[in-house]
């Protein structure tokens, strides 16, 4: 019963950050991506993730919102027939994250910059 409602308030809070619908309310799910499903800006996503952190008392450890939304080329690059533009790999961002995180009071994943932003490593040390 505790981790649902601590589910139901970390959607509360997602929504309060998705804007209004007119029509039909999306429907949040643990596997509900930040960027692609809910399409929330870098500092959208970013106000979200520090009242996360903030209103769930967890520690954010090493998060960090270019992990998950890289810096804009710029715009020479954008413009340059001749270059080749790579478009940046970014894991997945989800509901779930939040989720598993608040219940571990501190933001269980990480990315290793050997690999680059394409691989998730969960944190499975206890603090």
């Amino acid at each position: 019963m505790v981790s649902d409602t601590l589910e139901q308030r970390i959607y509360e809070l997602v929504r309060s950050h998705d804007g209004i619908y007119l029509f039909k309310k999306k429907e949040l799910t643990p596997s509900t991506d930040l960027d692609s499903d809910l399409r929330l800006e870098d500092d959208e996503a970013l106000a979200l993730m520090d009242d996360f952190f903030t209103t769930f008392n967890v520690d954010r450890g090493n998060f960090s919102i270019t992990t998950y939304y890289p810096p804009e080329p710029p715009l020479k690059h954008l413009l340059n027939p001749f270059r080749k533009n790579d478009i940046p790999q970014v894991p997945d961002f989800t509901i779930g994250m939040l989720i598993e995180s608040a219940r571990a009071g501190r933001w269980l994943y990480e990315t290793d910059s050997r690999w680059g932003a394409a691989f998730r490593l969960p944190l499975l040390w206890c603090a």
